[in-house]
């Protein structure tokens, strides 16, 4: 009977681990797919379409991306900044409000929790929250007005208070409010440690939501020297597919000799490539952080 159980679990092994490469592959093929059309010429993608080995290989599209590398690397220190700094404060106030609206002894943990669920159900719309970030808080054209949006995420709040009452006991505040702690040094000595996998999961998701943005760009942002790299980048690529097009009109040479394809592969690479180098280091804590976070609302 042993011996019977033992077969079965290899084999179930064995059908687990090739479902489990056959999920990898279809998740790697896409991106693969990219970096061979970004090493493609553009030619050779509108004559035979996307392959995964280059037909033709040509640096053109990343050319094309860094033709202006001071403005390419001002927009990287602008999204890095954001990125850093945003992630930084985000996770100091998430941790703080979470910690908060997990504690028992909070008489208005109910109340406020509603608030902040209430926000993820409804909102004020777009023109009033233009006018509140221009008019009244002054914030056009600054670097402010790229992280203060994001700093207090509903989604993220609740996640973080989920994880902390499933990680932290109720007890272990109880017995460091007996050896005379008080609720800062609770947080910041105990909660804070405990609470890795919650916090590099909650890191993750705001990082990506800084280095992905461009929409904040798009509205508040005037002066080209601040554009994040996403919008800078999608400027780019606007601007040579205009021209292509301007110049398969007319017959200029100008424009249908952008390499608009190509551009837009390297230009994905360009943007994905940090985050890629960054999620191994974080990835152990991430599983873990949300599924301790979701077991309990």
């Amino acid at each position: 009977m042993k011996i019977q159980d033992d077969s079965h679990m290899r084999s179930f092994r064995v059908i687990a681990y090739i479902v489990i490469i056959l999920i990898s592959l279809a998740c790697l093929l896409p991106f693969l797919l990219i970096v061979s059309a970004s090493l493609t010429s553009n030619d050779a993608i509108i004559r035979n379409g996307y392959s995964l080995i280059p037909s033709e290989f040509s640096l053109e599209g990343y050319k094309m991306v860094f033709a202006f590398p001071q403005e390419v690397l001002t927009a990287y220190a602008v999204t890095i900044g954001t990125t850093a700094i945003g992630t930084a404060t985000g996770l100091f106030f998430m941790t703080m409000a979470g910690y908060v609206l997990s504690r028992k002894d909070f008489k208005y943990r109910n109340k406020f929790s509603f608030f902040v669920y209430f926000t993820t159900l409804f909102s004020g719309g777009l023109v009033p929250w233009y006018i509140l970030i221009t008019k009244y808080l002054h914030l056009m054209d600054t670097y402010a007005v790229l992280i203060l949006p994001h700093l207090m995420t509903p989604f993220l709040i609740i996640l973080m208070k989920n994880f902390v009452r499933s990680a932290v006991p109720e007890e272990l505040f109880d017995s460091a409010k007996i050896d005379g702690a008080g609720d800062f040094r609770i947080y910041w000595q105990i909660v804070l440690k405990l609470s890795m996998p919650g916090i590099a999961t909650v890191g993750l998701f705001l990082a990506l939501g800084y280095w992905n943005d461009w929409f904040l760009s798009s509205l508040f942002i005037n002066d080209t020297s601040k554009y994040q790299l996403q919008f800078y980048l999608y400027n780019v690529i606007n601007s040579a597919s205009f021209m292509a097009q301007m110049g398969a009109g007319t017959g200029i040479s100008l424009g249908a000799d952008m390499p608009t394809e190509a551009m837009k592969m390297a230009m994905a690479i360009v943007v994905t490539g940090p985050i890629l180098f960054l999620y191994p280091f974080i990835q152990r804590y991430f599983v873990k952080g949300l599924t301790i976070g979701a077991v309990k609302g």
